[in-house]
C-alpha cells in the first residue's frame, strides 16, 4: 500500500503538464513558433509578370531588381537633363510593395546638387515607380505581406 501511495505521489508531481489546459498548450506552441519566425525576410519576393515564380529565392530577387532597374533606365532615358556642373553620385530610393502588390515611394534621398540642377528629379522617380507593370506581392508562409526595398540610382553627367 505504501508503494502505491509513493507511486501515486510521484506521478502527481511529475505530471504537472496534465493540469495545463489545451488553450495554454496551444498558446505556448504558437508563441514558440512566433519566436522562430524571421519577420525581416520573406519566403518569396514580389514578382513581375515576366519573372518565373518557380525560380529560387535569389533568382526571384534578381528578376525583381532587374525589371525595376530596366524601368528606371527607360524612364530616365526619356528625359534630356541639362547639367550646369558635373554630377557623379548615387541616390537611394526607399519604397514599399504592399500586400496587394501596389508600390509606394517612402523616401528619395536628398542631394543638393541634383535638386539644384534637376528640381523635378524626385517627381520623375516617383512617377516611374507608379508606371511599373503589375506585380504580385511578397509571400511569407504563403500569405501576401508588405516588403520594403532600397535601390540605388547612379546619376552621372559625364
Amino acid at each position: 500500500m505504501r508503494k502505491v501511495a509513493v507511486l501515486a505521489c510521484f506521478c502527481l508531481f511529475t505530471s504537472c503538464d496534465w493540469f495545463t489546459s489545451k488553450e495554454e498548450k496551444t498558446q505556448e506552441l504558437v508563441n514558440e513558433e512566433m519566436r522562430n519566425i524571421n519577420f525581416n525576410e520573406v519566403d518569396k519576393y514580389p514578382l513581375f509578370d515576366n519573372c518565373d515564380e518557380m525560380l529560387d529565392k535569389e533568382g526571384q530577387l534578381e528578376c525583381f531588381q532587374n525589371t525595376l532597374l530596366e524601368q528606371y533606365t527607360e524612364t530616365l532615358e526619356d528625359f534630356e537633363f541639362q547639367f550646369v556642373s558635373d554630377i557623379n553620385t548615387s541616390i537611394y530610393v526607399d519604397f514599399l510593395v504592399d500586400f496587394k502588390g501596389e508600390i509606394s515611394v517612402l523616401e528619395v534621398q536628398r542631394n543638393q546638387d541634383i535638386e539644384n540642377q534637376i528640381p523635378e528629379f524626385r517627381t520623375i522617380i516617383t512617377q516611374s515607380l507608379k508606371g511599373l507593370p503589375p506585380l504580385s506581392p511578397a509571400l511569407k508562409r504563403g500569405v501576401p505581406v508588405s516588403s520594403k526595398f532600397r535601390i540605388p540610382i547612379i546619376v552621372n553627367s559625364n
